[in-house]
């Protein structure tokens, strides 16, 4: 089969290799659509830990094709989506519930292959089912949609909040669509690209911001701003450092900054311990999905998430390597690795 490979930091190839077997609790999936995920990129650029070679690809739906003799609850022909992050279920944090911090957590995409390939292995205990008439390429986003599920779970948005999300991309556009259906009546994106913040109003934004025309502390908090003081909950969704600065300056005092987007391995940013001190603020990191894919694929596929708009474009798999290796295009949300042979 076809699978594009990270061959080493920095370089990335589409290859034939060996077709994978399922062990006795996997299944085997024909890959239907793969999102490309900013994750991704960091891993090509060195910023994300991996251990290549490895194919990339944590963003996936497809058939099952053949299930392992010990699998019980799916059959050929089910149309799954797969939660790529496997948990030892031993260690300590496993233990206590807390998943998404196992100390021996493997990814597939990361650690073992992923679904940048015309077919992928997936262990059943990470298998969800999805409706056979759910258009196929919906089910590549139950995962960023359950990364961001989790961070909408930690910022505890009651009816009536004020949301910021700083970011316009897929995250900051699916955290959009969640802080609506939370109840939140003031929801302000901020992104430099017109586009996103276009559709971002489409999804239930109440109010979008140009960074680059305006200051936005001032533009959101200020006494004449959108929000004056700051909202209840801040999403920092962009994974870079500006953005992780403003995020505490824009919570009200009381609030709650919730990081979701992933910075590259040793950035670092500013704030000023005192301000976080007098003004209260709470603020979490937001890793991964502990438990969240199961009700990410549910609201998929009820319809509650629109997700039509989100994608950009569909490349092959041949043009992959390529997409992971370069920037988004500018408006770009998500692009599908969609394999066209089989």
């Amino acid at each position: 089969m076809r699978a594009v490979r990270l061959e080493a930091v920095g370089s990335i190839k589409l290859r034939e290799v060996d077709k994978p077997v399922p062990g006795p609790d996997e299944l085997l999936v024909r890959i239907e659509a793969c999102g490309v995920c900013g994750t991704d990129r960091h891993l090509f650029r060195g910023e994300f830990p991996c251990r290549p070679p490895v194919t990339p690809g944590h963003e996936f739906s497809g058939i099952i094709e053949a299930v392992g003799n010990a699998v019980s609850g799916f059959s050929v022909g089910d149309r799954v989506t797969g939660d790529p992050n496997i948990a030892c279920g031993r260690c300590p944090y496993c233990h206590a519930g807390r998943v998404n911090l196992c100390r021996n957590l493997s990814a597939i995409g990361i650690h073992r292959d992923g679904g940048f390939a015309d077919y992928v292995v997936l262990p059943q205990k990470q298998a969800f089912v999805l409706p056979a008439d759910l258009p196929p390429t919906h089910g590549a986003f139950c995962e960023p949609l359950g990364c961001c599920l989790h961070g909408v779970d930690l910022a505890e948005i009651k009816p009536g909040s004020s949301v910021i999300v700083l970011g316009g991309g897929v995250i900051g556009l699916l955290t959009v669509q969640l802080a609506r259906l939370a109840g939140a009546t003031t929801i302000i994106l901020s992104t430099r690209q017109a586009s996103r913040r276009a559709l971002a109003e489409k999804l239930g934004a109440t109010a979008t911001v140009d960074p680059t025309a305006a200051d936005v502390i001032d533009a959101i908090a200020g006494p004449a701003g959108l929000a004056p003081g700051g909202a209840d909950v801040v999403f920092e969704c962009a994974g870079v450092r500006e953005t992780v600065e403003q995020s505490m300056r824009l919570a009200r005092a009381g609030g709650t900054v919730v990081i979701v987007g992933v910075t590259p391995q040793g950035m670092k940013a500013e704030f000023e311990p005192f301000d976080l001190l007098f003004r209260e603020l709470k603020v979490v990191g937001s890793f991964l999905n502990p438990y969240t894919h199961r009700r990410a694929a549910e609201l998929i596929a009820s319809g509650a998430i629109e997700i039509e708009r989100l994608i950009s474009r569909q490349v092959p798999l041949e043009e992959a390597a390529e997409v992971i290796a370069n920037p988004p295009a500018p408006g770009e949300v998500k692009v599908l690795v969609v394999p066209s042979r089989i």
